[in-house]
């Protein structure tokens, strides 16, 4: 079954919208962010921490930790690029004016510091841990990006973001102990 002609006609204006937004965007991220002292923040943002992560992690759990990441990158991605087409917040810093998420935060800062808690101390408690990256990701990190203008929350408190980043972290923990990893490094 076709939707109705109009439908389409409608959908091809939304586009059509979209794409103007789109190349409005470009030209003013051309004109008044790339190069910025912000912009630049967000390269080192999103290179340093992979470096250290490099130096400094436990090599036979490089795998495990790569997995763990690539979850909480695309999960931590997806969830911004929601939030952000919903209107509950905005970046006004973008590293890259195509993506409507905040690379550096999804893309490094997250899962480098969600390896880094699982790597450090593996045997205390997962939940206290969680607790403690809920606390400095809603409270802390979020807060900073807002007064050095990095993030604006519109229809958003952090502390939603609180119960987020919590889970996220949980279900890190969970996928970096799966036996699975185990037999791989005993192969």
């Amino acid at each position: 079954m076709n939707p109705p002609k109009i439908y389409k006609e409608e959908l091809n204006k939304v586009f059509e919208l979209m794409n103007k937004a789109q190349t409005l965007k470009w030209e003013v991220w051309q004109e008044y962010v790339i190069f910025t002292a912000h912009w630049w923040a967000g390269i080192f943002l999103t290179i340093i921490p992979w470096i250290l992560w490099i130096f400094f992690h436990k090599k036979e759990s490089t795998n495990r930790m790569l997995f763990v990441g690539f979850f909480i990158m695309l999960i931590s991605s997806f969830l911004d690029f929601l939030g952000v087409r919903l209107g509950l917040w905005l970046y006004y810093y973008d590293i890259i004016p195509f993506i409507p998420a905040y690379f550096p935060w999804d893309c490094t800062l997250i899962p480098v510091l969600v390896m880094f808690f699982i790597e450090v101390k593996p045997k205390t408690n997962p939940l206290l841990k969680a607790l403690l990256f809920g606390s400095l990701t809603a409270f802390v990190a979020e807060p900073l990006f807002e007064f050095v203008g990095l993030y604006k929350p519109l229809k958003w408190e952090h502390i939603y973001s609180f119960p987020i980043f919590t889970s996220l972290y949980l279900i890190a923990h969970f996928l970096s102990k799966r036996k699975n990893f185990q037999e791989l490094v005993n192969k």
